[in-house]
């Protein structure tokens, strides 16, 4: 894919990498790999940190654990920490979800961090998130 500098990062494409996922898993490594490659820069949330983190503290796996932030760090992730701008950040995510009624409260946030970071792309695989007419929302398929 070409024309865009910045990625954000949604927690699916994330999770298919690291879990090695049967359907998208390669296509997550294929597409992490072009961005790098490129010299793109990758930008997630905490709102990412905690929804992939929650079932490996769950189940205490540590090495799962272990393997997302070596991931992050190794990849240059930039987490935002959705309180550094909190206010701009909710704000922002209240008026996706009221323009968009159906959208959850955290893939609101999402899209909020990634405009307010000055993405151009927000990487996910939820196909209800390419109504949002904010950002250029593409799924790990549409990729090229």
């Amino acid at each position: 894919m070409t024309g865009y500098e910045k990625v954000f990062l949604d927690t699916a494409p994330l999770i298919y990498f690291l879990d090695d996922d049967a359907n998208f898993g390669q296509k997550a490594k294929d597409v992490f790999e072009e961005i790098l490659s490129n010299g793109k820069s990758i930008v997630s949330s905490a709102i990412t940190c905690h929804e992939y983190l929650v079932f490996p503290y769950r189940t205490h796996n540590q090495e799962k654990i272990d393997v997302f932030f070596e991931f992050t760090g190794f990849c240059g992730i930039e987490l935002i920490p959705i309180s550094a701008n909190i206010a701009n950040i909710a704000n922002k995510a209240a008026k996706i979800r009221a323009e968009y009624r159906d959208f959850k409260a955290m893939d609101s946030l999402q899209l909020a961090a990634a405009i307010e970071s000055g993405c151009d792309v927000f990487l996910t695989n939820d196909k209800q998130l390419k109504q949002c007419s904010l950002i250029k929302c593409i799924t790990l398929e549409e990729w090229e």
